[in-house]
């Protein structure tokens, strides 16, 4: 094990944190069109930084500064990284940071398509979690040889968790494409604000079961309990933003212009559904990790499923 390789990775994720946090105050000042060129800002490399311009050259300052961190992941992971699917999803990181570079460029090309949008910012998500696992199977804790235990009697909490990150990723998806919908000057697509807070609601069932479930299983196990338990703070903290986000949006197509206490929330409400997820797939990566279905929760399960 590396320390260094592991430190390294924590950097990358957490310049993409910061990376995602900067793409939200971008479309939340909706200074996505401040300049139409790309990949320079109004024919400059380095241009005044004035205005929405400092938040969309900002935004793409940023994101170089992540790809360049993530080439120089690829080449740590490949000099000290022995284990070869580590150093494969390190270069999926690589492929992914180019994608969401070319997507970027793409928006500000066709004038921020809805779609394209979208998946610019869904992509963001995935490559956040990528850095994000590096991190976790780069580290001491996922190294150290652990006894593998058999599950309790019940549904496999590697199948509860997993529909977990499932339900989460549908989720940003569909708070993407409701954040892109509109700008801060028009009122929010009904349709997609419903379908957002029906995503909130089975998000907090399913998550909140998975962590309840981690916890009331194996409470002695804090390689499983301490992300159970910060999912769940995180979850109750992602609720209220939520809640904070709506009724500061929905007052801003009465303001002049984006105001901070609806920038600031809402950009709050993006940066902590990303640790959410980020969150949950650390958890769950730790369950298949440490946990091995037993003959009695795979039964259940398979009657769960007949039913």
């Amino acid at each position: 094990m590396s320390k260094g390789l592991h430190r390294f990775a924590l950097l990358v994720a957490c310049a993409t944190f910061f990376l995602i946090i900067a793409g939200a105050l971008v479309t939340s000042h909706d200074a996505g069109l401040a300049t139409n060129d790309w990949p320079l800002s109004n024919g400059q490399v380095f241009p005044k930084m004035v205005g929405n311009l400092f938040w969309e050259h900002g935004h793409r300052m940023v994101a170089t500064t992540v790809g360049l961190l993530t080439i120089g992941l690829v080449i740590f992971l490949f000099a000290k990284e022995k284990r070869r699917w580590v150093r494969r999803l390190g270069l999926l990181a690589l492929f992914g940071v180019i994608a969401q570079g070319l997507l970027g460029g793409l928006t500000v090309k066709l004038s921020l398509p809805l779609a394209v949008s979208t998946a610019h910012a869904t992509l963001a998500q995935l490559f956040f979690c990528t850095t994000v696992s590096l991190a976790v199977f780069t580290s001491r804790s996922w190294m150290t040889d652990r006894p593998t235990l058999e599950e309790r009697p019940g549904l496999p909490l590697r199948y509860i968790c997993s529909a977990a990150v499932a339900t989460i990723f549908l989720q940003l998806i569909i708070g993407a494409t409701l954040r892109h919908s509109a700008t801060w000057d028009k009122p929010l697509p009904t349709d997609l604000l419903l379908t957002h807070i029906g995503g909130a609601v089975a998000v907090t069932l399913i998550l909140g079961s998975a962590a309840l479930s981690v916890l009331r299983r194996h409470r002695g196990l804090p390689f499983l309990t301490w992300p159970a338990i910060v999912v769940l703070i995180l979850l109750v903290v992602q609720l209220f933003l939520g809640l904070a986000a709506y009724l500061t949006r929905a007052a801003s197509p009465n303001d002049p212009q984006p105001l901070n206490p609806m920038v600031g929330v809402t950009v709050a409400h993006v940066a902590c559904g990303a640790l959410v997820f980020a969150t949950t797939i650390v958890l769950t990566l730790r369950v298949f990790k440490v946990l091995r279905p037993s003959e009695q929760s795979l039964e259940f399960s398979a009657a769960t499923q007949r039913g």
